[in-house]
């Protein structure tokens, strides 16, 4: 039986960080960002730094079924495909996902407000 490897610890300490970022976020846009950003680092401590993967190997998509989209070429690397077989990695993604995905929801359900807070002078 294989070993399954937890990455749990790392997503505890992005957590805060991420929540912070998603209360401030003042559009869709950021929070896509925000999102991509938190992935980026989680990824980057999971694979002890590689950096074989670029902003565009993610993104958040709401509307998919598990809110989010892993590039072909990022899963097609060996280890990182090792990485996200035999892991929580999956799982913690879907949770970061699932997070900003209902931040997303909330900013497009009030446009309005969100254009109201870009356009306030100070």
């Amino acid at each position: 039986m294989a070993r399954q490897l937890s990455f749990s610890k790392y997503e505890q300490e992005l957590r805060p960080e991420l929540r912070q970022n998603l209360n401030i976020a003042e559009s869709t846009e950021d929070v896509k960002k925000f999102f991509v950003y938190t992935i980026q680092k989680l990824f980057g401590r999971v694979l002890e730094g590689k950096e074989a993967f670029t902003y565009e190997d993610i993104r958040l998509e709401p509307q998919e079924q598990s809110g989010f989209i892993i590039s072909d070429k990022l899963l097609g690397d060996p280890e990182f495909a090792s990485v996200w077989s035999n892991s929580d990695l999956y799982n913690i993604v879907k949770r970061i996902a699932d997070a900003a995905g209902n931040r997303h929801k909330h900013l497009e359900k009030n446009p309005a407000k969100t254009e109201a807070k870009i356009c306030q002078a100070p």
